[in-house]
C-alpha cells in the first residue's frame, strides 16, 4: 500500500467497523490525512533538518497510519513533503494524486495560516463551511494539521507559527471531474475528510453489509436501530438515543437498502440520521444519496420553505442558493424551520418505502459540525 500502513490499523472494533469488514474492500486515506502527513513531515524537517519517512499521524478516531514520502525538499526557510494518495478500493478521482505540503515559519503569535497552492481550489461563493476567499481546505483537515503542527512544535522546539501551503499535482485538471466548479470552488480540488479514512464504495458489497448489520442487530435483540450517513450523524444518534454499537448501521448513501430490508425484516423503530444535504435528497424521494446519482434539489427546498412560511424573496433566494447549507442558513436567519421540514419529508419518504411495515421512524438532520438542525419525531404506519 502506498502510504505505509496496513488496512487493519484503519478498522474499528465496533459494530459499525464489523459491518465495514464485510464489504471485503480495502480502505484508503483522505486528502486531509495525506495533507496532514505531508505537513507533519515538512514541519519536522524544518525544525530538525530531517524528514521522518515514513511519517506517522493520528486520525480523529485514534488510528495511527504511517505514510511513505514520495518527495521532499528542504531549502532555506521552507520545507516541502509530498504523499501519494491511496484511496484503497474506492473509485476516487484523486486516487494516485500527489499531495504536497510546503511549510514556512511565521512570526511568533501568528498561528497556523493555510494557503491554497497549485491544484487546490479557492472558495468563491457562499454556502460552504468556509468563508469566501479561503482555500478549500475543510475544517476537520485544518484542525488535524493544527494539532500535528502543535505536536511537532512541542517535540522539536518550535513555536507552531507557520504557513501551510497545500497543493495537489494536476489538481485543477482533476477537479473538472468533481462538483467543485458548480459549487464555486475554483482553481482545483478540495482537501476533505472527517475521519481521515476513505470508505470504499461498492453498491453490492455495501448493501450486503447493511443487510448483515440488520441481521446482527435483530439477533442481539435490538428493537431500535439507526441508519446513519456517516460518522458525524452516528455520534449524534448515539448521543440522542443512547444506542449500542450493534444497533448502528453505516447506511452511507444507501437509504433505500436500509428501508427495503427493514420492510422484510422489521424492528420496532428506525432512526435515520444524516447530513442536511443528504437527507434533503431522501426528502425529495431519492433512495440513493450518492452525489453521482442524486443532487440537492434547491427548487424542492424552496417549495418546502414556502410551506414553512417563507415569503417570495426568501423562496427565490433558497431556489438560487449555492448549496443546501446556504439554503438552510438563509431560512434559519428568517425563522423558517427548513431543517424540520426536510426531516419530516424524509420521514414521509421512509414510511412510503416501508409500505406499512411495523417500523416507527424518526429523522435527525445535522450540519457538518454535528449540530442538530432538523428533527421529525417518531411516527409509524398507523399514524397517517
Amino acid at each position: 500500500m502506498r502510504g505505509g500502513c496496513g488496512v487493519a490499523e484503519a478498522r474499528q472494533a465496533s459494530g459499525r467497523g464489523a459491518q465495514l469488514e464485510r464489504t471485503g474492500l480495502r480502505h484508503g486515506w483522505t486528502t486531509g490525512a495525506c495533507a496532514t502527513a505531508a505537513t507533519t513531515a515538512a514541519y519536522t524537517a524544518l525544525l530538525t533538518g530531517d524528514f521522518p519517512d515514513p511519517v506517522t499521524i493520528e486520525l480523529p478516531k485514534g488510528q495511527r497510519p504511517a505514510f511513505a514520502l514520495a518527495a521532499e525538499d528542504l531549502t532555506g526557510g521552507r520545507a516541502m513533503a509530498a504523499v501519494v494518495k491511496d484511496a484503497g478500493d474506492d473509485p476516487d478521482v484523486t486516487h494516485g494524486a500527489l499531495v504536497r505540503a510546503t511549510v514556512r515559519v511565521l512570526p511568533a503569535g501568528t498561528g497556523v495560516v493555510f494557503r491554497a497552492g497549485p491544484g487546490v481550489g479557492t472558495v468563491t461563493r457562499p454556502g460552504l463551511p468556509l468563508d469566501v476567499g479561503e482555500p478549500a481546505i475543510n475544517p476537520v483537515p485544518r484542525q488535524m494539521m493544527r494539532d500535528h503542527v502543535a505536536s511537532v512544535a512541542a517535540r522539536c522546539g518550535g513555536t507552531g507559527d507557520v504557513e501551510v501551503e497545500i497543493s495537489v499535482d494536476h489538481g485543477e485538471e482533476i477537479a473538472r471531474s468533481t462538483w467543485n466548479p458548480r459549487l464555486g470552488i475554483l482553481g482545483g480540488l478540495s482537501v476533505l475528510g472527517t475521519t481521515g479514512i476513505v470508505v470504499p464504495y461498492s453498491c453490492s458489497a455495501w448493501i450486503d453489509s447493511i443487510r448483515r448489520g440488520v441481521d446482527v442487530a435483530r439477533a442481539a435483540g435490538r428493537r431500535h436501530v439507526a441508519g446513519c450517513t456517516g460518522s458525524t450523524s452516528e455520534k449524534v444518534a448515539v448521543a440522542v438515543h443512547g444506542l449500542p454499537e450493534d444497533a448502528l448501521l453505516d447506511m452511507g448513501d444507501f437509504a433505500g437498502a436500509v428501508l427495503k430490508y427493514l420492510r422484510r425484516h422489521p424492528v420496532d423503530r428506525l432512526t435515520v440520521a444524516g447530513g442536511f444535504a443528504k437527507l434533503s435528497k431522501l426528502a425529495a424521494g431519492h433512495l440513493d444519496l450518492h452525489s453521482s446519482r442524486s443532487q440537492v434539489d434547491k427548487d424542492f427546498l424552496a417549495r418546502l420553505a414556502r410551506q414553512g412560511g417563507a415569503d417570495e424573496e426568501l423562496t427565490a433566494a433558497v431556489a438560487t442558493a449555492n448549496t443546501g447549507l446556504e439554503a438552510l442558513q438563509l431560512c434559519a436567519a428568517r425563522g423558517v424551520p427548513l431543517g424540520d421540514l426536510v426531516a419530516a419529508a424524509a420521514r414521509g419518504t421512509a414510511l412510503g418505502v416501508l409500505r406499512g411495515a411495523p417500523v416507527a421512524v424518526d429523522v435527525i438532520c445535522v450540519d457538518r459540525a454535528g449540530t442538530v438542525v432538523g428533527r421529525a419525531a417518531e411516527r409509524g404506519p398507523r399514524d397517517g
